[in-house]
């Protein structure tokens, strides 16, 4: 009786796909330490890329998806106020207003990197299938305040040399003492502060969308199997 060896090319079929079921797993083969060092490694991709999008020159101004218009009132206003010559002053706010956010993002990373210490081993298989940017909402949860109070200061320098901003918020200062104005919108610096957040945690969300969608595509091991699990 005589044997026939297979083609090479059913032979490299078959070892592949032996080879892909022996390498997948699923979130509940995880370890509790994979899971976490993923997630961190996730986020470290994710803030890598938020921060080098958009803390540059015009990294806010020339994105459709976070760039930072005048404040409600202000926009409103608008017509009112180029009526009375201030034109030019509104479109400088709009720049230094969204250059002030450029200049902030830079300090966001060290306090999200720092987050991960505060996150439970045993909680970061929840946050993992929590949802599309379950990771990215359980750090902000943890970072937004305390990236707003560092933020606050860098863009309150860059606003405040604009003589529309300090109207502003002389103005806001007596409306928001009736409660209809929201806290971050009583002052240009708290509103910019506030909207280079969101900002910030919407290119580290689309970063963690992609992630997700392919993982082996994010050209890290632990990303690869700990979001691939996910797919499982």
């Amino acid at each position: 009786m005589k044997f026939f060896s297979p083609p090479a090319w059913r032979l490299g079929i078959a070892i592949s796909l032996v080879s892909t079921a022996a390498m997948a797993v699923s979130l509940a083969d995880l370890s509790n330490q994979d899971a976490s060092s993923g997630l961190k490694a996730a986020l470290n991709k994710g803030a890598d890329v938020a921060v080098a999008k958009l803390g540059v020159e015009n990294g806010f101004l020339n994105n459709d998806k976070v760039k930072i218009g005048l404040p409600g009132m202000l926009e409103k206003a608008r017509p009112l106020l180029k009526m009375t010559g201030k034109g030019q002053q509104l479109d400088d706010l709009v720049v230094s207003m969204n250059h002030a956010a450029e200049s902030a993002v830079p300090l966001a990373k060290p306090l999200l990197l720092n987050a991960v210490k505060s996150m439970s081993i045993t909680d970061a298989k929840n946050i993992l299938s929590g949802g599309d940017t379950s990771v990215t909402d359980f750090f902000r949860e943890k970072t937004a305040t305390p990236l707003g109070a560092k933020f606050l200061p860098i863009v309150k320098k860059i606003t405040d040399g604009n003589g529309v901003s300090s109207q502003y918020n002389a103005t806001m200062g007596l409306v928001s003492k009736t409660g209809l104005v929201p806290g971050q919108a009583a002052t240009v610096e708290g509103y910019v502060t506030q909207r280079t957040l969101d900002g910030l945690f919407y290119m580290i969300g689309e970063e963690e969308k992609a992630i997700r969608s392919d993982p082996v595509g994010a050209g890290s091991a632990i990303i690869g199997k700990v979001f691939g699990a996910l797919k499982q």
